[in-house]
């Protein structure tokens, strides 16, 4: 399964170290998501990480900032869902129902399906899908290697989403609220682990 992380929205302190500290310690792609953020901020933030994590990086906002990094892609939301001209790199996007990812799974090559738990970074954002519900949509084809479980996803439940059928995990809450903590390596390794068995 991939691994992945979600920027906070917010920039937050010594944030380029650790996101190359992430992508060194075995998370596959970190996405960029500075919904507010100015262009020239997110590029900063790209220019102060390592040139050789640049191609593991995902941009959700200030789509103009492609063409001047080597990056792995864009994620389509409904703030920004059109894709520059020429672009050539991977493309993921957000959707809320099975309806969605029906609709744009074929389009890209991997979605986002969330909430899948209660969500950690935001209050008040609860699951809308039963595990009876996610083994049906996997029974139906409608999860798959494609489609990346998003919303309240910690270490502990990594297993439920391999059973579940999911390709890969995104974790935005859960990791950063533990950047200070002193296992913090020791964390991102064992989800790496976990996310890496069939």
């Amino acid at each position: 399964m991939r691994f992945i992380v979600i920027t906070e929205p917010n920039f937050i302190p010594n944030e380029a170290t650790i996101i190359a500290k992430l992508l060194r310690l075995g998370v596959d792609l970190v996405h960029i998501r500075k919904p507010e953020a100015a262009a020239e901020a997110v590029e900063n933030l790209i220019k102060a990480i390592p040139v050789e994590y640049h191609t593991r990086l995902v941009l959700h906002d200030n789509f103009e900032l492609s063409a001047r990094f080597l990056l792995y892609g864009l994620h389509l939301n409904r703030r920004n869902s059109v894709l520059p001209k020429g672009f050539k790199g991977s493309v993921s996007r957000s959707c809320h129902t099975f309806e969605e990812v029906k609709t744009y799974k074929s389009l890209c090559d991997y979605v986002f399906l969330s909430p899948i738990f209660d969500s950690i970074s935001k209050q008040g954002y609860a699951s809308s899908f039963t595990p009876q519900i996610l083994l049906n949509a996997q029974k139906q084809g409608i999860i798959d290697e494609k489609v990346v479980a998003l919303g309240g996803i910690t270490a502990e439940n990594i297993v439920p989403i391999q059973r579940y059928g999911f390709g890969g995990v995104a974790l935005l809450g859960d990791v950063w609220n533990r950047i200070n903590d002193a296992n913090f390596d020791d964390y991102i390794k064992k989800i790496a682990t976990a996310a890496a068995k069939p």
